[in-house]
C-alpha cells in the first residue's frame, strides 16, 4: 500500500428512526469512537515530524515516571 492510495472500508451508517435526530447523532458518535475515526482525525489534523513525535513521546514517558515516583517515593 502506497502513501497516496485510498483505503477502502465500509461506510459508517446510522438510520434516523422514530427515536429522533439527537439519538441518531449520539449513536453515530459512539460508532465513530469504536471505529477509531475520531482519534485518527485528531492525529492527522497537524503533521508532526518524526523527531518531534519521538521527543514528545519521551517527554510524556518521563513525566509519567516522575509522577509515579512522586506518589510512591
Amino acid at each position: 500500500m502506497s502513501i497516496g492510495e485510498a483505503v477502502q472500508c465500509k461506510p459508517v451508517e446510522v438510520s434516523v428512526g422514530e427515536k429522533g435526530l439527537e439519538r441518531a447523532i449520539k449513536h453515530l458518535k459512539r460508532k465513530m469512537a469504536a471505529e477509531g475515526i475520531l482519534r485518527e482525525l485528531k492525529r492527522r489534523r497537524h503533521y508532526m515530524k518524526p523527531s518531534v513525535r519521538r521527543r514528545k513521546k519521551e517527554a510524556e514517558a518521563a513525566r509519567r515516571r516522575r509522577k509515579r515516583l512522586k506518589t510512591f517515593g
